[in-house]
C-alpha cells in the first residue's frame, strides 16, 4: 500500500495500482484509469478512488539531450530534479519550474505548471516542443504546435485525462550556473507589494512574495518580496548552501502542528529575521525555487487528517481589494500556513484548454483539515474568487463545486471531447457529475 495518492493526504478510497514502464506498448484493458507520476498534486486531480492509477515512475529514461541547444527529450516519468542534475552542469535549467523539483515531466504537462517567472516565460506548455500520447485503444499521437495541435492544446493542462504521455521534448533555458542574485525586501501592505511587482518585473526574471497570513489590523498584507536573476558563471556562493541536504519528518504527529499559536509565532519571527531585508543577495537555486524540498515529507506536519491547499488567480483590476478581504477572513479564522505565496501572472495566454495561469495575481496557501470550519472558509474564498471573475487551480483543489469549476474553466465541455473513454479521475467526476470520463 502506497498511502495517499496525493500530497494533501486527505482520506479517500484506495485505488488499484498498476505500474507502467518503458516496455509497455499498450495500455491495459481496464476502465477508469488515470496516469500517476509522483503524487505532488495536492487534491484529487491525481486520484482515482476505486479505479486504477497507472504509476508511470518507471518511464524514467533519457532519450536525447543536446548541450549545444538545450533541447532535451525524456520519458514522462522523469522528474525535474533529474533533468537539473543532468543539464545544469552544461549551463541549462528548466525554463519553468513549480515549487518542488520532485515532479514528473508528465505531471508538469498535465497541470501546465507555472513558476516565479510567468511574467517572462509563461507556463510549462510554452516550452514544450512535442510529446507522444498513447490512447487506450492503442493509438499513438505525436502532438506538437503543428501536428495534432488540438490534442497538444487539450493535453497541456488536461489533468492526465487525454491519455498517457509517454515521452516529451522541451526547450531548456541557458543559465550561468546554480546561483541567483537579487533582493529580499520587506513590505508592509498589499499596495507596497503591487508597487514592488510593477517596478521589479521589467528587470528581474523571477518575482514572488511571502505573506504573513496571520497578521491583522494595520499589519495585514505585510510580507517579504523576492526578486532575482540567474547569476553569471563567474559567481560562486557559500559551499554549505550548495551542499545542503534535506531533512526528513520521520512521523506524522497525532494532531496538526499548524495552529493559531505556531502560525503566529513562526510568521512573526520569519518576517523580522535579518535575512528578510537584503540587497544583492545570493541564493542557490534549491532554497530559492524549492524551499519546502528542504524538508522531505513536510506534508505530515498537518497530521493524520491531511490538509487543503487553496490557490486562486484574481484579475488585476480588483485584486488588491479582494486579497485584503481574503486575508482578513483567513487571519480571523486562525487557519493558514507557514508558506503563503503571492505573485503576478503575465499576459501570455496559456496553450491548454484547462490551463490555470492567466493574467492577474495568484495567492496560494495551505489549510489544516479541520472539517466543517476549513470547508466553510474555503467556500467563502471561492465566493470572493467567483465574484471577482477569477479561478481556482485544479492541481491544488479537493473540494470546489461543479458550478464553480465550470465558471472558472468555460472551455471544459470543449475539452471533454478529448478525454480518453477509459480515463477518469476523482476530480473530474466531482466537478462534472460524471460517473466515468
Amino acid at each position: 500500500m502506497r498511502g495517499s495518492p496525493s500530497w494533501g493526504r486527505l482520506p479517500g478510497a484506495e485505488p488499484q495500482w498498476l505500474a507502467i514502464g518503458s516496455r509497455h506498448q499498450a495500455l491495459p484493458e481496464r476502465a477508469s484509469m488515470l496516469p500517476w507520476g509522483n503524487g505532488r498534486s495536492y487534491g484529487d486531480s491525481c486520484r482515482n478512488d476505486g479505479g486504477v492509477l497507472l504509476a508511470a515512475g518507471a518511464l524514467d529514461r533519457y532519450i536525447a539531450f543536446d548541450p549545444a541547444t538545450g533541447i532535451i527529450e525524456v520519458e514522462a516519468g522523469v522528474q525535474l530534479a533529474a533533468i537539473i542534475a543532468l543539464a545544469l552542469p552544461h549551463g541549462w535549467f528548466p525554463a519553468v519550474t513549480p515549487g518542488t523539483r520532485w515532479v514528473t515531466v508528465g505531471g508538469c504537462i498535465a497541470n501546465d505548471v507555472h513558476g516565479k517567472n510567468h511574467h517572462r516565460a509563461g507556463s510549462f506548455g510554452h516550452h514544450l516542443l512535442d510529446f507522444e500520447l498513447l490512447r487506450s485503444d492503442g493509438t499513438v499521437l505525436h502532438c506538437s504546435p503543428t501536428e495534432h495541435r488540438d490534442w497538444f492544446d487539450a493535453t497541456i493542462g488536461g489533468l492526465g485525462l487525454t491519455g498517457l504521455i509517454r515521452r516529451a521534448r522541451m526547450q531548456l533555458q541557458r543559465v550561468g550556473g546554480p546561483w541567483l542574485r537579487g533582493d529580499s525586501l520587506r513590505f508592509g501592505s498589499l499596495a507596497e507589494f503591487f508597487a514592488l511587482s510593477a517596478c521589479s518585473e521589467p528587470d528581474y526574471a523571477y518575482t514572488v512574495a511571502w505573506l504573513d497570513c496571520s497578521a491583522s489590523g494595520r499589519h495585514r498584507g505585510r510580507g517579504i518580496f523576492l526578486r532575482a536573476n540567474h547569476a553569471p558563471a563567474t559567481v560562486a556562493g557559500p559551499q554549505q548552501e550548495a551542499a545542503g541536504r534535506a531533512l526528513r519528518l520521520p512521523f506524522t504527529p497525532p494532531l496538526s502542528a499548524v495552529n493559531r499559536l505556531s502560525l503566529r509565532a513562526f510568521n512573526t519571527l520569519y518576517f523580522h529575521r535579518p535575512a528578510a531585508q537584503a540587497r544583492e543577495r545570493l541564493w542557490h537555486y534549491r532554497p530559492f525555487f524549492y524551499p519546502l524540498d528542504a524538508i522531505a515529507d513536510w506534508n505530515r506536519l498537518y497530521g493524520p487528517r491531511g490538509f487543503y491547499q487553496y490557490q486562486c488567480v484574481l484579475p488585476a483590476a480588483d485584486a488588491e481589494t479582494v486579497l485584503d478581504e481574503m486575508l482578513a477572513r483567513i487571519a480571523a479564522s486562525g487557519l493558514g500556513s507557514f508558506l503563503v505565496v503571492l505573485k503576478t501572472f503575465g499576459a501570455q495566454r496559456s496553450r491548454g484548454l484547462l490551463s490555470f495561469a492567466r493574467p492577474g495575481v495568484t495567492l496560494a496557501l495551505d489549510f489544516p483539515n479541520r472539517g466543517a470550519a476549513t470547508l466553510a472558509l474555503l467556500d467563502a474564498l471561492d465566493r470572493l474568487t467567483l465574484d471577482a471573475g477569477g479561478a481556482v487551480y485544479p492541481a491544488k483543489d479537493a473540494r470546489m463545486s461543479a458550478a464553480a469549476f465550470q465558471q472558472y474553466f468555460p472551455q471544459w465541455q470543449a475539452f471533454a471531447r478529448y478525454i480518453d473513454p477509459k480515463f477518469s479521475s476523482s476530480f473530474w467526476r466531482r466537478v462534472t457529475g460524471s460517473t466515468t470520463a
